[in-house]
């Protein structure tokens, strides 16, 4: 057995506070995100990236901002773009969802309409893939929201190995948003 030493016993301290602060840290650290060039705020569960780059939405040629955090293996993003012609929006976000749903290459379990009080008149899809990135790993899923406000287009989406989805954390992701 070994003699219990002050310095030791310090160490074998450490290492159990260590511990048991991994153990309480919180997987998903939400935090209120407030996009200017976007125009919109949401929660995101751990520090969010932006980029930005140009997309064909439907022969409306944009620029698409794209706000996003992972975590586990799963991602939360706020897309965004702002078209020259506000009846344009309706395309926009068709060709949006039909490129995610294909990006996918699953089958579309629903799309249905969403109403929220922030964003009237969205729609949600939840498309389902059996096989992973790459054609291996876990069965994939996203769940995506669409929105227009005037000239702007947002999706929203969740997507990562179907597993790691909580619906609870998707469920505060979307509802925490609204749109400038």
């Amino acid at each position: 057995m070994f003699p219990i030493t002050s310095t030791r016993l310090c160490k074998v301290a450490c290492i159990a506070a260590t511990a048991l602060l991994l153990a309480c840290s919180p997987k998903y650290d939400w935090r209120e995100v407030r996009s200017a060039d976007a125009n919109f705020m949401a929660m995101f569960p751990g520090k969010p990236a932006s980029h930005s780059r140009p997309v064909n939405l439907d022969g409306a040629q944009v620029t698409m901002s794209m706000t996003a955090a992972d975590v586990d293996g799963v991602t939360f993003a706020v897309g965004s773009a702002v078209l020259a012609d506000p009846t344009q929006a309706q395309t926009a976000l068709l060709a949006m969802k039909t490129a995610l749903t294909r990006n996918m290459a699953g089958a579309v379990r629903y799309d249905k309409s969403v109403a929220t009080p922030a964003a009237p008149g969205m729609t949600e899809i939840e498309v389902a893939s059996p096989v992973g990135t790459g054609a291996s790993g876990p069965p994939r899923l996203l769940i995506a929201r669409f929105a227009a406000r005037e000239r702007r287009v947002y999706q929203l989406v969740v997507v990562g190995a179907e597993k790691n989805i909580s619906r609870e954390q998707v469920d505060t992701f979307f509802s925490s948003f609204k749109p400038g």
